[in-house]
């Protein structure tokens, strides 16, 4: 960690530092989970923080970290990619640029999700569709520096946020996105984070964590809903008169 701040960020050199396993590694046992890299790499000035949502997207992460000309902390799960069809070049992304993935005009909820996460995302959208509960989906990239101008816009617009990571929820992505909503005084809006509480994650296969953790698609679909059912009980309906 020293290294990292000493001899890399205080300079501002542009190192790269590639990251495999981030999150959940399964077999190894808790010690080679990657889950506390957003959490203490977010904190050190110079720095980017990012992580693409499948293989098509790391190729072009890793051009946009080579040649963003800072320190840049890139992460990637293990296993397989997820069979993204790959561009014949790989291209930079705006630093701190995400996307919205999926949108709807009457969207009553965004999730803002980053990495591995992000399909898992999309499919929990496509469940929630069939049920009338139309959601946007944000894939973030960059843990730092956030894309302010979207996530802020999306907060004074729909009101209702889950934030989804593979990682550490105390001091990790969706602290930082309850940071930026914090610092441009956006007020009312409701924020419920999904990622790995203050525990050390134990043996068991990439799956079962996720389930376990409720950040595969059945675990962030049942979020949204409670997230709703939580808001209506909280302001219900008038009685008829």
């Amino acid at each position: 960690y020293d290294q990292i701040i000493h001899d890399v960020c205080l300079q501002k050199l542009p190192v790269v530092l590639a990251m495999d396993r981030g999150g959940f590694v399964g077999a190894d046992g808790p010690t080679h989970h990657g889950l506390f890299d957003f959490a203490f790499l977010r904190t050190i000035p110079n720095i980017v923080v990012m992580a693409p949502k499948d293989e098509n997207e790391l190729q072009h992460l890793m051009k946009t970290a080579v040649t963003c000309g800072r320190p840049a902390a890139l992460r990637y799960p293990r296993g397989k990619g997820v069979g993204a069809t790959l561009d014949d070049k790989p291209r930079a992304i705006p630093v701190g640029k995400g996307e919205i993935l999926r949108d709807a005009p009457e969207a009553a909820l965004a999730v803002v999700v980053i990495g591995a996460c992000v399909y898992p995302a999309l499919a929990a959208a496509e469940i929630l569709q069939t049920e009338g509960i139309p959601v946007r989906v944000i894939n973030a990239r960059f843990v730092k520096p956030l894309d302010a101008e979207l996530l802020c816009a999306t907060a004074m617009r729909i009101k209702r946020i889950v934030t989804v990571e593979e990682n550490t929820l105390m001091g990790g992505f969706g602290s930082a996105v309850l940071e930026l909503f914090a610092e441009q005084g956006i007020a009312g809006v409701a924020v419920r984070r999904l990622g790995i509480p203050d525990e050390f994650a134990q043996h068991a296969t990439q799956k079962e964590l996720r389930q376990l953790y409720g950040i595969d698609a059945p675990g962030i679909a049942a979020a949204v809903r409670e997230m709703l059912d939580d808001e209506k009980r909280k302001d219900p309906q008038d009685p008829p008169g």
